[in-house]
């Protein structure tokens, strides 16, 4: 059976702290909180049961299945440099990760569903592939039709989607639907809240 890898508001109360993409004060946990008495349980945990909790936030907030993960992992440790910081930029390089960052889609797993019907071009080819890799240089932009579409008319007049922050390493073009990679993913610009170390040290127990 598949597994469900986008978020919903039971996973950020399960987990006891936002994780998705959706606005401040509209997450379940949020609101949870702001309620009078609101309780979200905590319970103590072991060392594994805290890496294993990272480990599926990550993979919650990224939308990605268990097999893809490992795959990350194993392709972060042959990298050079700090095998964490390796992880979070191969994550945030992923096409279905870059349409969310530059603003076109309201979440990431409304990016990864626009990005799978086939709406994103790459350096002008088609990519329909929401785990496919962008690297600096590359260009990311709205097809032709795409860009005449309802749904194009909406996000230009999208208060949200306009207000979100763009991390440094792209560069946006609203107006005409298009963002350039200008510099690899930077750990400053990364999810915050992710602890790498708890998530390699998982996987280096197995």
């Amino acid at each position: 059976m598949k597994l469900r890898t986008s978020i919903s508001c039971k996973d950020c109360v399960r987990m006891g702290e936002k994780l998705c993409s959706k606005p401040a004060g509209k997450c379940g946990v949020e609101r949870r909180r702001l309620r009078r008495n609101a309780y979200v349980p905590m319970k103590r945990m072991s060392d594994y049961g805290t890496q294993l909790k990272e480990k599926q936030k990550a993979r919650l907030i990224y939308g990605i299945m268990e097999r893809q993960f490992r795959n990350y992992i194993k392709k972060a440790s042959k990298m050079d440099g700090v095998t964490g910081e390796n992880l979070l930029s191969l994550l945030e390089s992923r096409l279905d990760n870059v349409v969310f960052r530059l603003g076109f889609g309201r979440s990431r797993a409304h990016s990864r569903q626009i990005v799978s019907h086939g709406h994103f071009l790459v350096n002008g080819v088609k990519v329909d592939v929401p785990s496919f890799m962008v690297r600096q240089g590359d260009k990311v932009e709205l097809s032709s039709k795409s860009k005449k579409s309802e749904m194009y008319k909406l996000m230009q007049i999208d208060e949200e989607l306009s207000e979100r922050a763009v991390p440094d390493w792209v560069k946006l073009d609203r107006s005409n639907g298009l963002g350039d990679i200008i510099a690899k993913p930077e750990t400053d610009d990364m999810e915050i809240g992710i602890q790498t170390r708890l998530i390699i040290e998982y996987y280096s127990r197995r």
